[in-house]
């Protein structure tokens, strides 16, 4: 059980205001919206759905989970070994490079809150934001399973976020879209727990090309 010290925390760590810059990044909706790919709030409820039952239950929820248990116990082998196939899953260098640097930006803040170990671990934690995350969640008792869940939560409220002032859509329908993909949140969590190592890896190839895309993009208002 979460307590609500560990809860406030949680809410802390997947807080849009987090100084880690990923207000800043799209993840292929952008070029995605000018290639007219995603035009409405359907064609972006598609492609997050899309993402959120391939990348976040196959990759994403399944590493955090494997991250949380390895700095748990001390072993910086092992949470190397799966940052090394989260970054090698990223399909574009622009989405390794997110990760990246979100992951330092990450282990910048966590060094100045004072969260042991994370100065000791900067050079690994600061390689991915999912090692970060766990390790402050670590640190505040927040269990793994509310921490996937604050973890795939941040991920869809910030591209909701960034589609809100791309496609553009109004505040309002940015909410409706949160609302109907909120259910999605627990199955994805429930079902990410549960993968094996032999099955971890996803891949999208919307995904891949929308990104790889936007790394040359003529104009655009996300970071690549």
């Amino acid at each position: 059980m979460i307590t609500n010290l560990a809860l406030v925390r949680l809410l802390h760590l997947v807080s849009p205001s987090l100084p880690i810059g990923s207000f800043t990044y799209s993840q292929g909706i952008e070029w995605a919206v000018e290639a007219a790919w995603i035009k409405n709030p359907h064609d972006l409820r598609a492609w997050l759905e899309s993402q959120l039952h391939s990348g976040m239950i196959y990759l994403d929820v399944p590493i955090l989970q494997r991250l949380y248990h390895s700095l748990g116990a001390d072993d910086i082998i092992v949470a190397g070994a799966w940052i090394t196939v989260l970054l090698a899953s990223r399909e574009t260098y622009e989405l390794q490079l997110e990760e990246k640097n979100r992951g330092r930006a990450l282990s910048d803040l966590l060094i100045a809150l004072d969260i042991p170990r994370a100065a000791t671990w900067k050079p690994l934690i600061a390689q991915s934001q999912a090692a970060g995350f766990a390790l402050a969640a670590l640190h505040w008792n927040i269990p793994v399973e509310q921490a996937a869940y604050g973890y795939v939560w941040s991920w869809l409220e910030n591209l909701v976020l960034s589609a809100v002032k791309i496609i553009p859509l109004g505040q309002t329908q940015g909410q409706k879209l949160l609302e109907q993909l909120s259910p999605l949140v627990a199955e994805v969590v429930e079902q990410g727990l549960q993968v094996a190592d032999e099955d971890i890896g996803a891949a999208s190839f919307a995904l891949a090309i929308a990104s790889s895309r936007h790394e040359s993009q003529y104009t655009r208002l996300f970071r690549s």
